[in-house]
């Protein structure tokens, strides 16, 4: 029998696994969306709802699964999960109609709820202390979706887009089996079998847990959104080609992925309010920029009018991207520090419903990306959008939590008479 520390070991790269192809497999739109809009003549508000269809059913399902990974526990559920993806994905190569892809993209989708079965899994596998780091380190399965923009093209290149799919659910079936052999399950981390579906669900009225939902539907479903939609963004923006547009839309993807473990460490040890206060500030700053649309200037000189053009190049604009990527993986995992400190007996219900907030907010934003761009024709609307709902989610955090907190030693009129945001004295 493996120590308890080699089991840890165990639980959490193999769940870490799983969860990147899993979330690989969910993103498979972001780049295999680009070649079936051109096969099908899409317009972008369908292009925005085929690649949100998968993020749907993932969201939805989420509460559910998080309630059944409570009741039954984390590796049966994960192992049967993945194993019912496997021929909804391998269905797609063979698809030819717009509503084929919309039908099993809602299949595939449940892909997407791995993530509140893995982090209560997970989680109950480490002391309180540690469970911030343990969850970042998970949830740097994220970064499947820069992945597929590695994966994704190169066989489209070498082969079509039907191949994508095919090899994807092979790769799907290998990781249930390597995860079912490698994992180990310990009955006393499931809810008390007279805990009802009522008693799990009690702690939903809570207040603070639609705070959280909001804040997730920010730092994962903007994420999310995104991921889905920069790679037709580079193409259509820029002038790249499918391989260079998904290579640069990794350069968001990848640090929002992989930095998560260095968000859950940062909650730890600063606190799971501190850090997604400067998130907020930082994503809201670059969205700020990353919103100007492509604009050329006539200023009237004596010498007659001259032109300037203002905008964003693609390198800039991969740099601010690259920074926002960057603190949306440590709002992932701040979020869920909050909820380990707050919840850790019903983590999966918890979980569940902030999952289910995160991805509607992945599902919804793509649409509307899509509805922005055909009404206005400026593809930085979508960013403007982005922009308007960190200022909102700013405005309410504060009011909710931040003046009445020290945030990164910091404080506000309520505790003092000095102005907001001094240090305390003796700081």
């Amino acid at each position: 029998m493996a120590s308890l520390r080699a089991q840890q070991g165990l639980v959490l790269g193999m769940s870490t696994l799983a969860f990147t192809i899993c979330f690989m497999v969910w993103m498979m739109f972001a780049v295999l969306g680009v070649p079936i809009k051109e096969l099908l003549q899409l317009n972008d508000t369908q292009f925005g709802l085929l690649a949100a269809t998968p993020v749907l059913t993932g969201s939805l399902v989420r509460l559910p699964l998080g309630m059944l990974t409570d009741r039954f526990g984390g590796r049966i559920v994960f192992f049967l999960l993945m194993l019912v993806c496997v021929l909804p994905i391998y269905m797609i190569s063979m698809a030819t109609e717009y509503w084929h892809f919309l039908v099993l993209g809602l299949f595939v989708g449940l892909a997407g709820g791995s993530f509140s079965v893995g982090i209560a899994y997970v989680a109950k596998w480490f002391e309180r202390q540690n469970q911030g780091f343990a969850m970042g380190i998970f949830g740097a399965g994220n970064a499947g979706a820069a992945l597929t923009k590695f994966v994704a093209p190169a066989i489209i290149a070498a082969a079509s887009w039907q191949m994508v799919p095919k090899v994807y659910s092979a790769i799907m079936f290998i990781t249930a089996l390597l995860f079912w052999f490698c994992t180990y399950e310990n009955k006393g981390h499931r809810v008390r079998s007279n805990v009802s579906l009522a008693d799990q669900l009690r702690t939903l009225k809570d207040p603070k847990v639609m705070r959280y939902c909001q804040y997730y539907s920010i730092v994962f479903g903007g994420y999310v959104a995104l991921a889905l939609w920069m790679t037709k963004y580079y193409v259509e923006e820029y002038g790249f080609n499918l391989q260079s547009a998904a290579l640069l839309a990794a350069c968001f993807s990848l640090p929002g992925g992989i930095l998560r473990a260095m968000g859950g460490w940062m909650s730890d040890k600063w606190g799971a309010q501190s850090v997604t206060w400067w998130v907020m500030w930082v994503s809201w700053v670059c969205l700020f920029l990353l919103s100007y649309p492509q604009t050329e200037l006539i200023v009237q000189t004596i010498n007659g009018p001259q032109t300037y053009n203002i905008g964003l190049n693609a390198w800039a604009f991969t740099v601010l991207l690259f920074i926002v990527g960057i603190a949306f993986a440590f709002g992932k995992a701040s979020v869920f520090k909050y909820i380990s400190d707050d919840y850790p007996d019903n983590m999966g219900a918890i979980s569940g419903i902030v999952g289910l907030a995160g991805g509607l907010g992945g599902f919804i934003l793509p649409i509307m990306f899509g509805v922005l761009v055909d009404l206005t024709g400026v593809r930085s609307s979508s960013f403007m959008l982005m922009y308007g709902v960190v200022w909102v989610s700013l405005i309410w955090m504060y009011f909710s939590e931040v003046r009445k907190t020290p945030v990164m030693g910091l404080t506000t009129p309520e505790k003092s008479k000095a102005p907001a945001f001094l240090p305390l004295e003796g700081e």
